[in-house]
């Protein structure tokens, strides 16, 4: 069993930052791969960006520029800073684990917190 948790969250306006923070109960470096997924009203959930056991990030097209995955293995934490934010970013944000390469659906999910971007 993994848990996480997320923080970070909140209403920014457009062009602002946040940094979203999720901290795992397992040490990151035996989990194969940590993503941030997101979900908007009325729309699927989907993968924003990853990062692998090995370090190497990986972007959805719509944030790259934008947004930078990183993580702290000591702390077990992994980060996602979000940067030019869109009122198109507004979503519920959720941590997961992937215990799969290739990523597959996630094993383990955070609760999500909340991102507004106001126009």
């Amino acid at each position: 069993q993994v848990h996480l948790v997320e923080s970070g969250g909140g209403l920014v306006q457009a062009g602002g930052s946040l940094r979203l923070s999720c901290t795992s109960s397992r040490s990151i470096l035996r989990i194969p791969s940590m993503g941030w997924y997101r979900q908007a009203p009325g729309k699927q959930r989907e993968l924003v960006a990853h990062i692998t056991v090995g370090g190497m990030p990986h972007y959805v097209e719509s944030v790259k520029g934008r947004f930078t995955i990183s993580r702290d293995s000591a702390e077990n934490t992994v980060y996602l800073q979000m940067d030019g934010l869109k009122p198109e970013d507004t979503a519920v944000y959720y941590c997961a684990a992937h215990f799969t390469l290739p990523i597959e659906t996630p094993q383990y999910w955070g609760q999500g917190t909340q991102v507004t971007v106001s126009s």
